[in-house]
């Protein structure tokens, strides 16, 4: 899951987003202030790559 956050006119506005791609091409396209983030659970396909 990725998280998109944009700080504009004195207002924080979080998007979602499933896929990588889709938050990235959006992060390219907003202009302003702003923050992506992955959100990474415990029990996520990428620490079960991560244990083998």
């Amino acid at each position: 899951m990725w998280i998109l956050t944009s700080y504009s006119d004195n207002e924080i506005t979080m998007f979602e987003f499933e896929d990588e791609t889709e938050a990235k091409e959006s992060y390219n396209r907003m202009k302003g202030t702003k923050i992506l983030s992955q959100v990474i659970y415990y029990n996520d396909d990428i620490f079960a790559a991560a244990s083998v």
